[in-house]
């Protein structure tokens, strides 16, 4: 059997929505586009969406992940 390397998997960062009510959205938007990372959007402690970039989205839909299915 081959040996295959699997890629280390990393948590995702997760955001208070104060950070995006306090004016920061288009800060922490551009972040994550920039390192091509999604992250959890947390009110009170707990998470209430989830935010990517578009590329990250569209290599989920080219790998035949479509979110909106689920």
């Amino acid at each position: 059997m081959a040996d295959v390397k699997m890629k280390p998997k990393i948590p995702m960062e997760h955001l208070n929505i104060t950070e995006f009510n306090r004016g920061q959205s288009s800060k922490v938007i551009k972040k994550l586009v920039e390192e091509d990372k999604a992250a959890y959007i947390n009110k009170n402690g707990k998470p209430i969406a989830v935010i990517m970039s578009n590329e990250r989205y569209e290599r989920l839909i080219a790998g035949g992940i479509d979110i909106n299915e689920y």
